[in-house]
């Protein structure tokens, strides 16, 4: 069976440092850290204080008040993105085959802050069960493509990759294979996540995963440097128009760039910790450089999950030359985590993005908040520290990890 070539058409990001998807560039390109003191809750008793949260967004500028309170905010952030996407591929949704169309999404969590409030308010009350008609329906993990497809009439394939942190980057590897064996036209994919609220900051205080840097918060997610603590949590979504290629030909659409390859993996070690030998991540590379059907030379970028842990960024790191061996030393590395924070099951999506417009700009966003070295790390690695830089990229690897052991990876390339 000849497999189909799978596209990106269309682009949707909201992000804790832009709004959009040139808003979020802006801020890649130009360092911008979007790491601040809560405002959601009150913090001050938390032992982290600080997070990625998205600003300046106002949801009722998007969706209709009514509909607005029977969704959670991690919906909310779906909607946004998947409609700046659509609009910016030049898609006609009315022309479109709407049976060869789906939406597969990805959300490590889904409703938590809808799931806190409820619990909290059943346990104020008298032991009385009044809960909102709407909170299993705005909880559940798969909602947001039930929504996005009931909003465009979307009748192709629907569900929900959960596997927390790598969730996105399974939804756009899940999509890229059901058009390649031609099940599909089209697949708006992407993934999106809300947990900035007490339960989600607090559950992660209390696995040991967040920085707990509050004196120096701005630059608290800090990949790969020697002082780094835990990651920053952040919030938003990202939303990719993944086409097949004739498809996008025959209705003259542009083309970001080409999605050639993915992998998928398990550590099969621990609930939280990365593989002391990176062994999934090893395999993760490997599976999708195969399925891709290029050499580890051929790959100019890769945006790695680099989540300011101690232990992944430099399990993830000696991965990285388990499988590129020499020409690791000639591969541009980069977290844009150290700008965006974690978005959890969005972060696949967001960084995919990220992946894409270096390859269409030419431009590598870069590492920032690095001051001190890790003796773990080659000193030889370009991690892009501190400053974008400009080359040429064809190809970009984009890697995921989750917690369970669950790992992903992605490969992208200039269309031609």
């Amino acid at each position: 069976m000849e497999l189909r070539r799978v596209v990106v058409t269309g682009l949707g990001a909201l992000t804790p440092i832009g709004n959009t998807v040139p808003e979020y560039w802006n801020g890649l390109i130009n360092g911008v850290s979007g790491s601040d003191l809560i405002t959601r809750f009150d913090a001050s008793k938390f032992k982290t204080k600080f997070a990625c949260e998205v600003k300046g967004f106002n949801i009722e500028d998007h969706i209709e008040r009514k509909e607005m309170r029977k969704m959670d905010p991690y919906t909310h952030y779906a909607l946004v993105v998947v409609k700046e996407a659509i609009v910016d591929s030049g898609l006609d949704v009315e022309k479109v085959d709407k049976d060869r169309v789906g939406v597969i999404w990805g959300s490590g969590i889904g409703g938590l802050t809808t799931f806190q409030e409820e619990c909290i308010n059943f346990a104020k009350g008298d032991g009385t069960p009044r809960f909102n008609p709407f909170f299993i329906p705005k909880m559940i993990a798969d909602i947001a493509s039930g929504h996005i497809s009931i909003q465009y009439g979307f009748r192709g394939p629907n569900y929900t990759t959960v596997s927390a942190c790598a969730s996105s980057t399974n939804a756009l590897i899940d999509a890229f294979n059901y058009i390649r064996l031609g099940k599909a036209d089209i697949i708006v994919s992407g993934g999106s996540e809300a947990a900035i609220c007490e339960a989600g900051v607090g559950g992660f205080n209390a696995c040991r995963a967040l920085s707990e840097n509050n004196e120096n918060f701005k630059t608290a997610s800090r990949p790969f440097d020697s002082t780094r603590d835990g990651f920053v949590l952040g919030e938003g979504g990202g939303c990719l128009i993944l086409e097949d290629l004739e498809h996008a030909k025959a209705r003259g659409a542009k083309i970001y760039a080409e999605l050639i390859g993915g992998g998928m993996s398990a550590d099969a070690y621990h609930i939280t910790a990365p593989h002391p030998e990176g062994i999934g991540a090893t395999n993760v590379m490997k599976n999708a450089l195969s399925d891709a059907g290029i050499s580890s030379n051929e790959i100019d970028y890769i945006n790695v999950h680099g989540t300011s842990t101690p232990l992944g960024d430099v399990q993830e790191a000696k991965a990285i030359q388990n499988i590129f061996g020499e020409h690791a030393y000639n591969v541009n590395i980069s977290s844009t985590k150290s700008m965006t924070g974690h978005l959890l099951g969005a972060a696949g999506a967001v960084e995919a993005i990220a992946s894409i417009l270096a390859i269409k700009n030419g431009i590598i966003p870069p590492t920032i908040n690095f001051v001190n070295t890790d003796e773990a790390l080659d000193p030889k690695l370009n991690f892009t520290f501190n400053k974008a830089q400009h080359r040429e990229v064809n190809v970009a690897m984009t890697n995921t990890f989750g917690f369970g052991g669950h790992n992903t990876s992605a490969i992208f390339k200039k269309y031609e």
